[in-house]
């Protein structure tokens, strides 16, 4: 599906603002899947992030008269997802320190240089599709199996690499949203996309060589 542009979600809030509960009704529905996809990186259970996927609505509910649009609804909405998310899971004591985040190759336990920039564009995009697996015809007849190889790969992840790479090749999140979602710094951003695809780049290349 492809991303919603800025203006579409800002209508729909405007028209939620107005009382409209059908336009309401399809930002839950648009992003719930990605809400609750993120909340559950964060807490033990699906039901622990199925709760904190109902209190951000909640607090959506509460504070659109103040949502002012300095950043996107999409940011907005998932920086609420993301510090309710971080409370729970500090209390079921499951944390994920992002700041602690640094370039030296030693985040989550992860040894080795840092990913070769050369791998990659100016904006951390791949420079080249895996192995070209998403041109091949025959290969775009296996591209759901392909993507269960991708996923698979991105589960294996340390944690805050998958969370990175989530938002940004999974939800549409921008750079910008994702530095702005989980305060994190265009270093540490950069680092850990780039590790992060870096492994999953591998596991696909691997899967179309076999």
């Amino acid at each position: 599906m492809p991303p919603r542009s800025p203006v579409d979600d800002l209508d729909l809030v405007e028209r939620a603002r107005g009382g409209d509960e059908e336009a309401f009704a399809l930002l839950v529905r648009r992003y719930s899947p990605m809400l609750l996809r993120l909340a559950r990186m964060y807490v033990p259970t699906d039901a622990l992030a199925e709760d904190v996927v109902q209190e951000t609505w909640v607090a959506v509910v509460r504070g659109l008269e103040r949502f002012e649009g300095r950043s996107s609804f999409k940011t907005w909405l998932f920086r609420i997802l993301v510090n309710r998310a971080k409370t729970r899971g500090v209390r079921e004591h499951r944390s994920i320190p992002f700041a602690s985040v640094s370039g030296a190759g030693d985040e989550d336990g992860d040894e080795g240089p840092t990913v070769d920039p050369t791998r990659f564009t100016s904006e951390g995009a791949w420079t080249s599709a895996p192995a070209d697996w998403r041109d091949d015809p025959e290969a775009a007849l296996d591209s759901a199996e392909a993507l269960r190889v991708a996923r698979e790969a991105i589960d294996e992840l340390p944690e805050r690499q998958k969370i990175v790479i989530t938002l940004r090749d999974l939800d549409g999140l921008s750079s910008d949203e994702v530095r702005n979602v989980l305060d994190l710094t265009e270093t540490n951003q950069r680092v850990l996309l780039h590790r992060a695809r870096t492994k999953v780049r591998k596991a696909l290349e691997d899967w179309n060589a076999s």
